[in-house]
């Protein structure tokens, strides 16, 4: 499974945020997401992401389920966020949930606001 998440973190999303300038170069918070049916559950994985460059939290849904978010401090890099994320499904599936995605956020330059 890693080699695939990798190729597909690889192939559009990363070469879409270096078209747009994304900073590679510096450390990041990624945050990753997972779904999980009640909140007993979602608070259980927290437990395995703690630490100096990790946050985790646990939100409840519109939708009644609830929302895990494990930020973690990194270079964006496929195969970091690949590995993370596989690091995160090994500890989300055996308690239910499921992975809903990660995202970056992209610091905007002055100069690029005012175009």
């Amino acid at each position: 499974m890693s080699t695939i998440l990798h190729e597909d973190v690889g192939s559009g999303i990363l070469r879409r945020m270096k078209e747009g300038g994304f900073d590679f170069a510096s450390v990041h918070p990624i945050e990753f997401y997972a779904i999980f049916p009640d909140r007993a559950r979602a608070l259980k994985a927290t437990h395995n992401f703690r630490g100096e460059s990790l946050h985790a939290q646990v939100t409840e849904r519109d939708e009644g389920d609830w929302y895990l978010q494990v930020s973690k401090v990194m270079h964006v890099t496929p195969a970091g966020i690949g590995d993370f994320s596989q690091d995160l499904e090994s500890v989300v599936i055996p308690l239910g949930g499921e992975l809903d995605g990660w995202g970056v956020t992209q610091q905007l330059s002055r100069a690029s606001r005012q175009d």
